[in-house]
């Protein structure tokens, strides 16, 4: 059964400061924690139901799930339900991606929510790694990682001073801008930046001075601005429709 001790650590690792202390953090629920049993990142602990392990364990034997009632896992959980697993899971060490193919960067994207939907559509069109400013979300924040549906483990986030790690790159940089090129009349190289802002203050004025391309997605109708996660879909896809 789960510990004091561990369910006191699960507890602490919804804060951001205990995830730094320990460098650790949480995956939760059942979809998140099998993408994460099926991939090579490296578990601490998974905690979990008597149902999940006995439907689980002998296909994941690398691990040793510690069997917990629901209820337990629910007070340990930042999730309101599906909490049939918990894991513990060591953070990677991830270096910067290198000047080839497409790297997304997001300056000041503060949701955590936006954030994980952001990396589930990246890893939809095969984008493996993301550069944020130091002041994005964290993306081992829990919501980060539940709104992911499993991509976490496929998509990496290196949180950086973007605007000197935007100025040493000698690639385009594609902003996305209100004002810009037409997307769909465009010529997106597949080696570059693709660099998005939040939907509040868009790209800064710090990030926006090393931008090479403006682009904007065409409007048709009347809304105000787009979500920024949908945003990012929609120019991935011109992107990859011209590779």
């Amino acid at each position: 059964m789960i510990s004091k001790n561990q369910l006191k650590l699960i507890r602490a690792l919804g804060q951001k400061k205990y995830r730094k202390q320990y460098n650790q953090y949480l995956v939760q629920g059942e979809k998140n924690v099998l993408e994460l049993l099926a991939n090579g990142l490296a578990i601490v602990d998974v905690f979990a139901t008597a149902a999940f392990i006995a439907q689980f364990q002998s296909e994941f034997t690398h691990v040793t799930m510690v069997e917990a009632d629901e209820n337990s896992l629910t007070k340990a959980s930042t999730l309101v339900s599906n909490n049939a697993a918990i894991a513990i899971v060591a953070m990677p060490k991830v270096s910067l991606p290198a000047s080839e193919g497409l790297i997304l960067a997001l300056d000041g994207v503060s949701d955590p929510g936006n954030l994980g939907t952001i990396i589930r559509v990246a890893d939809w069109y095969g984008i493996k790694h993301i550069v944020t400013s130091l002041d994005s979300a964290d993306p081992y924040n829990p919501k980060t990682i539940s709104a992911t549906m499993g991509s976490f483990v496929r998509v990496a986030v290196s949180q950086v001073d973007l605007p000197t790690y935007l100025n040493g790159l000698n690639l385009p940089i594609y902003g996305a801008f209100l004002e810009g090129e037409n997307l769909h009349q465009a010529t997106l190289t597949q080696t570059g930046v693709l660099l998005m802002g939040s939907e509040s203050h868009g790209i800064r004025a710090e990030c926006a001075a090393l931008v090479t391309n403006k682009i904007t997605i065409p409007a048709f109708g009347a809304a105000e601005s787009l979500n920024v996660a949908m945003a990012t879909g929609i120019i991935l896809d011109n992107f990859k429709r011209q590779a």
